[in-house]
């Protein structure tokens, strides 16, 4: 090879999904627990002592685990990483980690129509699938929530705008992790999350572990219907992304109406002031979708009935674009 990056080591699929296997079988957690010998550890694993030797040996060589000696394996600080829920719920082949891998299986599909073909993996798309295994789309719910980090409450570029807030709605809010510190971070502000009936459910105990019970209220629909009217404030974190223009438009041009004549929607996530968008793979193959630069989001949301008004980034870093209806 002459310079530059080996195309083998790029294309090499061995190390993805061995990590995927320790995941799934928990081997960071049963190292964690005392079952360091490979027996011990492929029995309370549920595996073959040699296969799983063999994978965690090539795990070794890559930098994840150590051998100390033979047949024996300790965390170091890399996999100490499987540790993590939230990492353990997106390498879970046995789970949604496993919708996620098996689904670049039909990337080929999705680039050759411009089109998601995650069907052809799973028989039906990405959304039917979860209706289908309501226990797949708890785990999907609970890594898009709780299980991805404390949300950043401040949803408005200018502070100084909460004193003329009283009503927001966190539309496709999962279950209710954002809206639930938006309430929490300002008391005088009542919030409506919506979303699919199967999420919104499991949104309770999230508003009263944050103790906005009394201030928050579930609608249980899809955000493609009539959303609540009339509210100050229209939430849209990681949802436009998802979603290709047709789907987006939709969804804005819903937020446009319930907004009227004088809300506000705020799109985080999924839009970028940058020149080029990230390419954002993932939701090409689950979903179709992709993220944005301001301009095509601006087209967009003009084409929906709203007109962009400002710009920016939270403290956490992530853009924010806000939208008033024309």
């Amino acid at each position: 090879m002459m310079g530059g990056m080996d195309i083998w080591a790029l294309s090499d699929l061995c190390t993805p999904w061995c990590v995927h296997v320790a995941a799934t079988l928990r081997i960071a957690d049963h190292i964690a627990a005392g079952n360091t010998d490979i027996g011990p550890l492929a029995q309370v694993a549920g595996a073959d002592p040699e296969s799983l030797c063999r994978v965690l040996r090539h795990l070794v060589s890559r930098g994840v685990f150590e051998e100390p000696s033979p047949g024996v394996f300790k965390l170091n600080e890399t996999a100490h990483g499987l540790l993590e829920n939230g990492v353990r719920m997106g390498l879970d082949l046995d789970s949604f980690g496993g919708r996620m891998a098996y689904a670049w299986g039909t990337m080929l599909s999705a680039v050759r129509t411009g089109k998601p073909a995650y069907h052809e993996a799973f028989g039906r798309g990405f959304w039917e699938d979860l209706d289908t295994h309501p226990e797949i789309a708890e785990k999907f719910d609970e890594l898009m929530g709780p299980g991805h980090g404390v949300p950043d409450a401040e949803v408005l570029l200018n502070p100084a705008d909460w004193a003329t807030v009283r009503t927001v709605v966190d539309v496709g809010g999962g279950t209710g992790s954002l809206l639930a510190e938006v309430l929490r971070a300002h008391p005088l502000v009542h919030g409506t999350l919506v979303d699919l009936p199967r999420t919104v459910k499991r949104a309770a105990a999230v508003f009263e572990a944050a103790g906005v019970t009394g201030r928050a209220t579930v609608v249980g629909q899809n955000f493609f219907d009539a959303l609540p009217a009339g509210k100050d404030v229209y939430l849209l974190k990681n949802v436009l992304a998802d979603w290709p223009d047709r789907e987006a438009k939709a969804i804005l041009t819903r937020c446009a109406e319930a907004a009227q004549p004088r809300g506000r929607v705020v799109a985080l996530g999924g839009v970028t002031p940058d020149a080029v968008a990230s390419p954002e793979l993932l939701m090409l193959v689950l979903l179709g979708g992709k993220n944005r630069t301001l301009e095509e989001f601006r087209e967009l949301a003009r084409e929906a009935g709203l007109e962009v008004r400002a710009s920016g980034r939270q403290l956490s870093g992530k853009f924010i674009v806000e939208c008033r209806p024309k």
